[in-house]
């Protein structure tokens, strides 16, 4: 998995529920910035990967299991 396949993830996740990121991050009890697109590197240019803790929330609150969100990770290949 690389970063850029793991965030497509998230942001078809959201798109499948009918979420922006932010709106999935606040359905999930997080921070609703922690998704959006200008935190995914940080200032540096270094890749910034999102936690299994965020990961995990958004699995517990969506009542999903990891295959439903990593299914779209096949998806970045086309």
């Amino acid at each position: 998995m690389t970063h850029d396949e793991i965030w497509h993830a998230i942001d078809m996740f959201a798109k499948e529920r009918k979420l922006t990121c932010s709106g999935l991050a606040k359905f999930c009890g997080l921070d609703p910035t922690i998704f959006n697109k200008s935190k995914r590197f940080y200032k540096s240019g270094k890749p910034r990967w999102m936690s299994v803790e965020s990961i995990a929330k958004v699995l517990t609150a969506t009542k999903s299991v990891p295959q439903d969100l990593f299914k779209f990770i096949d998806k970045t290949a086309d």
